[in-house]
């Protein structure tokens, strides 16, 4: 789906392009593996699942399109984004 028409319907959302990506990690979660991004210049993890395994996005430019959200982790309330969609540039 273009990421213009996404944020026509769903207001909430932010689309970056050609962000650089520091890190990404997988882990399996049962049937689907999560996935955990780092973009250059950001505190905050960029998350989202899949059902394969995906290819290393370290180092690589990519274009997301994400939500605010928040994860308690050890009692304590993190700030994470939610990604709806990620490919590469």
């Amino acid at each position: 789906m273009d990421p213009e028409k996404l944020l026509k319907k769903h207001p909430g959302l932010v689309h970056s392009e050609l962000r650089k990506v520091d890190s990404h990690v997988q882990r399996e979660d049962g049937e689907w593996y999560l996935n955990t991004v780092m973009l250059e210049g950001e505190l905050t993890p960029f998350k989202y699942r899949r059902r394969k395994k995906y290819k290393n996005l370290a180092g690589a430019r990519v274009n997301l399109t994400y939500y605010p959200a928040t994860e308690t982790v050890a009692g304590m309330e993190i700030e994470i984004m939610k990604v709806v969609r990620i490919r590469r540039s």
